[in-house]
């Protein structure tokens, strides 16, 4: 049996939630749970926000822990290594996306907490191909943060082929947009941070930005010329005035989940050959890629611990923004 903390119905509570996984398949692995982040998609999820919201929800999709158990046909994983799982915990493995290594975009992709059952419990199993070998200098406590919210900003980076020389902005400064800050000035980029908010602007010069620019002042986007700009917000901005901000083939590019549809006049788009676009987390040899970065560089999420017995107040403390800047749960 496994024990696991869910609610039962939206916004509600987690409550001590006992289930039985059944059998261990094939090519499955069981993950004994050191630690969890607590991301937004987590409350997203608990307050059905997206509509595929299945109850009991057990959340939880930025896991550090050690492998329990390995299926039969399992041969890249052993009992007792360190590992990490992040949202995605399955995919076929055999359609065009798999094969070309983007397992993300998977047709028969499979999250972590949609209609299965997470990480805020003792143990989770997923697909052995979408659970990451832990290397020996990150901390479990602070590596499940970058199993969904760092690989979600470092996935853009080799997409587009982002260049070290390249000018880009990152909107909001929050759980994701701390992190992009340091892979940004680890790359090599010259690096904005767009934030409303005094404390976070002290707080993003130390993540690596160069410069600091007012998210919601008309003028601060004048006369500048971004090669990308990467908004991590769930906000509605001004977007037309980012989009102005571009460089010829700039990007405009969407991690965070705005509430309001985008709304641009097509010409802004064909005048400069400007972009619009968007990514999810990223596949495994993303996330092997960034793992590796993030050791070479002494990068690290910042992170506030809570033990699992709080974990509604954990919840709560995210909902209301006072997080600086992941959640983490502890094993107790």
């Amino acid at each position: 049996m496994i024990n696991a903390y869910a609610a039962h119905e939206p916004g509600g509570k987690l409550l001590p939630f006992e289930y039985d996984p059944g059998e261990l398949g094939p090519e499955e692995v069981e993950i004994a749970v050191e630690a969890c982040g607590v991301c937004h998609s987590d409350l997203s999820m608990l307050y059905n926000e997206w509509g595929m919201t299945t109850y009991p929800l057990v959340p939880g999709h930025e896991v550090a822990g050690t492998v329990a158990a390995v299926g039969e046909r399992v041969t890249n994983l052993k009992v007792g290594q360190r590992v990490g799982l992040g949202w995605q915990s399955g995919s076929c493995g055999v359609c065009e996306w798999c094969l070309s290594g983007d397992h993300i975009l998977c047709p028969h992709s499979e999250a972590t907490i949609v209609g299965r059952h997470g990480g805020f419990a003792d143990r989770v199993r997923a697909m052995a191909r979408h659970v990451i070998p832990l290397p020996v200098a990150l901390p479990s406590l602070s590596t499940g943060p970058l199993f969904c919210g760092g690989l979600t900003v470092f996935n853009p980076l080799v997409q587009f082929d982002i260049k070290p020389t390249a000018r880009v902005g990152v909107v909001g400064i929050g759980g994701l947009g701390h992190l992009a800050l340091q892979f940004l000035h680890a790359w090599g980029c010259d690096v904005t941070a767009f934030t409303s908010s005094p404390e976070k602007a002290e707080a993003a010069l130390r993540f690596g930005a160069n410069h600091i620019l007012n998210s919601r002042d008309p003028q601060a986007l004048q006369s500048r010329s971004f090669d990308m700009i990467l908004s991590t917000a769930s906000a509605d901005l001004d977007w037309a005035r980012y989009l102005a901000a571009l460089r010829p083939k700039g990007r405009l590019h969407f991690v965070g989940i705005a509430p309001k549809p985008v709304v641009t006049q097509v010409f802004s788009l064909v005048d400069g050959q400007k972009s619009i676009s968007g990514s999810p987390t990223g596949s495994p040899a993303t996330l092997a890629t960034m793992l590796d970065f993030v050791v070479r560089h002494a990068i690290e999420p910042a992170i506030e611990v809570f033990p699992f017995s709080q974990i509604n107040e954990a919840m709560e403390h995210l909902r209301h923004g006072k997080a600086r800047y992941r959640v983490v749960l502890k094993r107790e």
